[in-house]
């Protein structure tokens, strides 16, 4: 149906500073210098200040065992991949990574400052998002670079970027553009880019057939990402895949042409509305790939609430996160009872019932 991509759309480097390459040491340090590459994506990178929010890093690795120096950690990474943690780096400190972080021997405790019942973590954000107190980056927090930093092994993202994964988890964040901010060498770049092509591909390859026949690319994409968003619990608004795919026109329009298949019944054409997108896909096709998103989408929530359990062993102030994740979006507090803190495995799962029928995520 689709051509495959050959070339990856130039994605603009943020802004250099000293800060990020010190974070950049300090997360190799964390992962005991396993990291072949490092991603960026995210709104920091849309943006180009990586200070204005929240960094979304990706860590690949060599293997989880030569990333941790603990069976549990490596574990927990290797069944449900990826393990977060976060980091901080002060703007003024290029230096030396930050103290504050220590080896990801312990990294079913990452180092995430804990917040209180009545006040959420400044920390942590799916998609960069700006700190929960809404201050601006012009303020004094804004000497503080913060990323969360995702680790999963080189083996598990190039699965994940291609079509012998069902799930979209990868392979959907990864159709949107990302920066190769670190690479070993030569070869682990384009072993990336080539699973970030793969990526791309595969996001619209299982997107056409659920998708209308025919539209503008903007559209096109917005709809392959709201079916990705769908299968994962997220309190963004439903506008975000469209804006994300306004934001990144060019990007999309590159690979658009690139994977435009004539022979497969996937053409491109000009009007004076602009590039618009015309996919002959038969009825039985459609109903299939429907199907399978409704199977992406039952399967995906089970994941994303493992992921949040999860979150409670390997993310230190886990619940804390969750709940100021949720309150980002939502725009309404989010109180962590006391004996959720006591019992998360016992009471996690009212509790988020209570957020669902709330509507705080979907």
């Amino acid at each position: 149906m689709i051509r495959r991509p050959t070339r990856y759309p130039e994605v603009p480097a943020p802004a250099s500073a000293p800060a990020l390459d010190a974070l950049l040491r300090q997360a190799r340090a964390q992962c005991n210098d396993a990291v072949c590459a490092a991603l960026l994506y995210g709104s920091c990178l849309r943006g180009g200040d990586i200070f204005d929010g929240i960094l979304d890093m990706y860590l690949l690795v060599d293997s989880y065992p030569a990333a941790y120096q603990r069976r549990l950690p490596a574990f927990a990474n290797r069944l449900l991949p990826p393990n977060v943690f976060y980091l901080e780096q002060a703007a003024d400190d290029g230096k030396q990574p930050s103290p504050q972080a220590p080896p990801l021997a312990d990294a079913e405790q990452p180092p995430v400052r804990r917040a209180s019942a009545e006040q959420s973590p400044p920390n942590v954000a799916d998609d960069g998002g700006k700190p929960a107190d809404g201050r601006a980056a012009g303020s004094a927090d804004s000497n503080i670079l913060r990323c969360k930093a995702a680790v999963i092994s080189l083996d598990d993202f190039r699965d994940g970027c291609s079509e012998r994964w069902f799930q979209s988890y990868i392979w959907g964040r990864f159709a949107q553009p990302a920066h190769i901010l670190y690479s070993r060498d030569a070869q682990i770049r384009a072993e990336v880019e080539a699973c970030l092509l793969s990526a791309c591909a595969t996001l619209l390859a299982r997107s056409l057939p659920a998708l209308p026949p025919e539209g503008g690319i903007d559209e096109l994409w917005a709809g392959a990402l709201a079916l990705s968003y769908g299968t994962e619990l997220r309190a963004e608004s439903p506008g975000r895949p469209a804006a994300l795919a306004a934001a990144a026109r060019p990007f999309y329009a590159d690979l658009t042409q690139q994977l435009a298949a004539p022979d497969g019944g996937f053409t491109l054409r000009e009007d004076a509305a602009g590039a618009r997108y015309r996919c002959r896909v038969p009825a039985r096709s459609r109903r299939a790939a429907r199907g399978q998103w409704r199977r992406r989408r039952a399967q995906g929530k089970l994941l994303s609430i493992l992921r949040l359990v999860k979150a409670l062993f390997t993310y230190r102030g886990g619940l804390d996160y969750i709940a100021w994740k949720l309150e980002r979006h939502a725009g309404e507090p989010i109180i962590i009872p006391p004996k959720l803190r006591r019992r998360p495995l016992i009471h996690l799962w009212p509790f988020f019932w209570k957020l669902y029928r709330r509507g705080l995520f979907k």
